[in-house]
């Protein structure tokens, strides 16, 4: 095996150095931060630390390649793009730049060993994703004045996805008054 003390030390230098980059991109009930958000913040560190990376794609896959700048040392993470995806609302082409940028955004973070959404697992607070069934199930509830308990039971919501559809429900309700 390769020689790579310089490059594993100036990361550990950088990953002593990178904050928690949380900006509050929203997804299916959670948050995340974008990559022009994880590029703000890792890129003066990177530099700072003598370090940069590539993303190459290859085929079905997307290469993620750190170097270090000064020894030439790399340290190489490859995920694979999922194939036969769809997504409502998206042609195949926006499904293929969303996979991409996703995976950009984990593999990046997972080789630089960097934390770029709310950690949820440790603490106990591990939500299903907010799905659109999770959304039509709450609105039926309402609808029918059905206990909303039964839906929160089966669906998972965060505290801040369900305000939002309390939000949401408040409006259809004024505009039906009104």
């Amino acid at each position: 095996m390769e020689n790579k003390k310089e490059l594993f030390k100036a990361l550990a230098n950088f990953q002593q150095e990178c904050p928690t980059i949380h900006k509050g991109t929203k997804g299916y009930g959670y948050t995340y931060a974008d990559l022009p958000a994880i590029f703000e913040v890792i890129n003066p560190l990177l530099r700072k630390n003598g370090l940069g990376f590539t993303q190459l794609m290859q085929d079905q896959t997307i290469k993620t390649i750190l170097f270090h700048i000064e020894t030439g040392q790399t340290l190489e993470s490859e995920l694979t793009i999922p194939q036969n995806v769809s997504l409502k609302g998206m042609n195949d082409y926006q499904v293929l730049g969303s996979a991409i940028t996703y995976l950009r955004r984990y593999s990046i973070s997972s080789l630089l060993g960097i934390v770029t959404d709310k950690d949820t697992d440790a603490s106990g607070e591990q939500q299903k994703p907010l799905i659109e069934e999770g959304g039509k199930a709450w609105n039926k509830a309402i609808s029918t004045n059905m206990d909303i308990t039964r839906v929160k039971k089966h669906y998972r919501f965060t505290k801040e996805s369900e305000k939002e559809y309390v939000k949401e429900l408040m409006e259809q309700i004024n505009n039906k008054v009104g």
